[in-house]
Formats: C-alpha cells, structure tokens, sequence
C-alpha cells in the first residue's frame, strides 16, 4: 500500500482548475505603507543551497502582515531569493518568478532557469527573484495533517466510475476539509488566497526598492500574476504568463478542463508510443495506443498489478504528459503493468517514488493548494452537482474527467471567501504576454484564450505549436523563447496575436 501512496504522492507533486455567503470585506489593494519592509540578503537554508547547486542565491526575509484588512495585526515573515544582474549597466530592475501551485516552493526556481538555460541577456538584465508565498516552505509553513499513507494523496480527486464513487469520495473530501481545520490552530490558514499574496508581492517590490517589477510565472503562477497585473496596474513592469490557467483563481471549471487538457496532449503521447511498438507493445497505431490505455485501466480496477489500480494509472499517465522527456518512463510503465509483473512492477515503482520522494513537502504543499483554491472562491456544496458533472465529463473527456469533475475538500470547506475573486482588469499598460502551449496536460489552450480576451488590448497571446506543461525556457521551442525573451529584455511585445510553429 506504501507505494500505491507514493505514486500518488509524486504525480501530487507534479501538479505539478457562484454565490458569496456572509459578508463581504474587501481588503486594501496594498497594506499598511507607512511600514516599508526592507530585505537583509544573507546565505539561504542548507536545503535551498542543495537544490540551487552549483548556482548561489541569496536569501532574505519580507515581513508581511497576515491580515492585509488589519495592517497591525500579526506578522508573518516570508522568504525570498535572489541572483542579482549580471550587468549592472543593463540592469532593469526585478523579475520576480512563481513556479506554480498553489503549493509549489519558488526559493530555487532562478537557479532552474539557468540549469534550463534562460539566456544571458534576461540573466544581465533583471535580478531573478524567486520565493516561497505565504504558508510555502521557509514562509509560515502550514498543515492539514495529510499524509501519503491517508484517503487524500493528490490534489485531483480520484476517478469517479459511478455514482457511488462520487459519494464516497464525498465522505474523504469532508474529512479532509475538517481535518484542515482543526489544524489550523494559529488561523493562518484562512488568509492564504491569490489576492492577498498579490498583495504580499507589493509588499516584497517595495521592500526591494523597486517602483515597478516584471513577473513571470507558470501555470497557477498566472493566476497570481494575472491578479498583481489588475491589482496594481501602474506598479507592473513586463509581465508574462505562461501555461494559464485562464483567470486569478482555480475553480471548478478550471479544474475540469484538465480533462480537456489530457484529451489534447494525450495524442502525442499515443503517436510517440505507436512509432515504437517494436520496444513497448502499446498498440501499432495511435488509436490502438489509446485503447491500450482503456483495457489496462479497467484491467487495473479489476485486479490491480503491485497495489496500482485503475485509478493511480490515470493520475500518473496525466502526470507523465507534463514533459516528453516522461515519455519512455510512462510506457515503459504500461508495458509492465500489463505483463502482469508484480515483482517488476513494485521494482520500477518503487524507484519512482525514490526519485520523487518528497514526505517533507508533501502536506504543506496540498495544504496550501486546498486553503488557497478553497478560499478564492466558494465552490458547489451539493454533492449531486459533481455527480452530474462527472457523468458528464466522463463521456466528454473518456481519459480523465471522471476525476478532474469530481468532489473535493472545497465542497465542505469551513471558511467562506472574505472578498470575491480578483477581477481581471483591461485597463492598464500593454505589458502582459500570454505564452500558451496548444497541447497541455494540465491548462490546455483555451486557458490562454480565456485570459487574453479578460485582458483585452493590455496583452497579446502567444500560441506555441508544442504539447507538455511550461513553454519558455521549459519547453523547447526556438520561436516561444525567442519571442519571449525579446519581450523581456527589449519590451518589444508582438504587434498581434501570434502563433510559434512547431519547433
């Protein structure tokens, strides 16, 4: 059972998507400026060092309030990092980075982009500011108490084959929503939202000197990035967005068009699988490969192969579409599984979940995905409506949207939103590019579509003829980085709508 959980617990950290109750309290759109917080640089914690090696950051504190509607109240302090310019003369100023999440630590991202090789001129011109977000990591950790052994291993609910797995799932998703909780002892939890870490981030832009800043951020990052660019219009410098999740928060739609997500990547998946028939077995064509990935999940709800039933085949073969770099993990994955190979299968699982080991982060990182999905916006509470929703998407979206339409903590969640979602605001400066996969798991194009048009004349949307999770710099195509890095470093955004070939 073990390693059932723990290949739930790496595709969790892979993932990496209505009426208010109560009163409304709308929060400033900046807090308390009389107390500008300043950043003191010194090394960063031993685990950051380790992640970021062999390029060095520097680490410092932002002290926040955690209440931005009652500046004097408690304080949080959140970790920041930074690899300042290489060019003082080019220098621009601060391009601040999130990797995505709601969940995912950012202290180390500026080292990843240069292993990715960000070219020298975004290095020279911007320091890359990386950071862990309220409740992340090294910034006020906080905890559900979940761990990879409990009902809740992932944050997409598992997959619904029928009424009665929907109201199961109900029962774990309310457990987890109260076990939340009764966690929440110093009551931080309820102040993790999308607005108030735009609001931290002002706060961090003024701590580091700056009268505007540049962002870049990556799928949930383009939430937070879409909220700074409406909340503080005049303070935003050149903004990218890359892998949209197509407004300032995640909800239930948004959740389900994963499913539309795999739907669109899992066809490149197929024909890489079917060209290699002779090495896989997983079907000559790509239909066949897709038919494939039907009997070997009902194979696995049946009689599951080394504790991996139907389910964790699903949620990892959505997990492994993220990159083609995953692809000969993932068949190689099938064609064990479907030998029927315990022994094999156990040997090659449990050499995942070693590489993907992650028990220190893994209830932070869900917890801080549930608090700041849930409190966003207030989601459905009636268990018929994800019972619809998931005999709907079952046949709309066959691979996977039994789950992504499915149940989840939300839906019994204690705290209600204190402030409608952040609207997405078309009335600033032209400085937001949207840089958009076609094919992507996990926010498919219509993601960057739904974004462009909420921003209207302020952004342009750039199309990248590419499948996988992340196109700049994690991707691998000429034109995006290009286009992209000339925007960052020249501000020359492109005139129209435009589209990257394949590369």
């Amino acid at each position: 059972m073990k390693r059932q959980r723990a290949i739930g617990r790496s595709c969790s950290a892979l993932a990496i998507v209505l009426g208010l109750s109560g009163t409304l309290l709308a929060a400033p759109a900046v807090a308390d400026g009389s107390r500008t917080p300043q950043v003191r640089w010194g090394p960063c914690p031993d685990d950051v060092v380790a992640e970021a090696a062999p390029t060095v950051l520097r680490c410092g504190t932002v002290s926040v309030p955690v209440d931005h509607a009652d500046p004097g109240s408690a304080r949080i302090d959140l970790m920041v990092s930074r690899l300042a310019a290489t060019d003082p003369d080019q220098r621009r100023g601060t391009l601040m980075l999130n990797p995505g999440g709601p969940g995912g630590s950012g202290l180390a991202l500026p080292a990843l982009l240069v292993a990715r090789g960000i070219p020298a001129d975004v290095l020279a011109t911007y320091d890359l500011i990386g950071m862990d977000t309220r409740g992340i990591g090294h910034s006020a950790p906080v905890s559900c108490g979940l761990t990879p052994e409990g009902p809740y291993i992932a944050n997409i609910p598992p997959y619904a084959a029928d009424d009665a797995a929907v109201t199961a799932q109900a029962k774990v998703a309310e457990q987890v929503a109260e076990q939340c909780a009764e966690h929440d002892s110093d009551g931080l939890l309820r102040h993790l939202t999308t607005a108030n870490t735009a609001r931290d981030l002002d706060l961090i832009r003024a701590a580091l000197g700056e009268e505007k800043t540049s962002y870049l951020g990556y799928s949930y990052g383009t939430a937070l990035g879409a909220a700074y660019a409406s909340m503080f219009p005049e303070r935003s410098d050149r903004i990218v967005l890359d892998s949209n999740i197509g407004d300032t928060h995640l909800d239930r739609d948004g959740m389900r068009r994963y499913a539309l997500g795999m739907e669109q990547s899992f066809p490149d998946f197929a024909k890489w699988a079917a060209a290699r028939h002779g090495s896989y077995g997983l079907g000559r064509t790509p239909a066949q490969v897709r038919r494939t990935y039907f009997t070997l999940a009902k194979q696995l709800d049946n009689a599951p192969v080394a504790g991996i039933d139907g389910n964790l085949l699903r949620l990892t073969t959505f997990g492994q579409l993220f990159k083609k770099l995953q692809y000969p993990k993932l068949a190689q994955q099938w064609q064990t599984l479907a030998n029927g190979d315990d022994a094999a299968a156990r040997r090659l699982m449990s050499q995942d979940a070693a590489a993907a080991d992650v028990p220190a982060s893994f209830d932070n990182s869900l917890s801080v995905f549930l608090a700041v999905t849930c409190n966003d916006i207030k989601w459905p509470r009636n268990v018929d409506t994800y019972r619809r929703g998931v005999a709907e998407d079952r046949e709309r979206y066959p691979l996977f949207g039994a789950a992504t339409a499915n149940i989840t903590p939300c839906a019994f969640w204690r705290h209600a939103p204190a402030e409608p979602p952040v609207a997405v605001d078309d009335d600033g400066p032209r400085n937001v590019l949207v840089v958009q996969n076609l094919r992507d798991p996990a926010t498919p194009h219509a993601g960057g579509e739904l974004l462009r048009r909420k921003f209207a004349d302020r952004s342009r949307l750039l199309s990248v003829d590419d499948g996988g999770h992340g196109a700049y710099v994690l991707g691998d195509n000429p034109c995006a980085l290009n286009t992209t890095t000339r925007y960052l470093v020249e501000g020359r955004m492109p005139d129209k709508d435009t589209l990257c070939p394949a590369g």
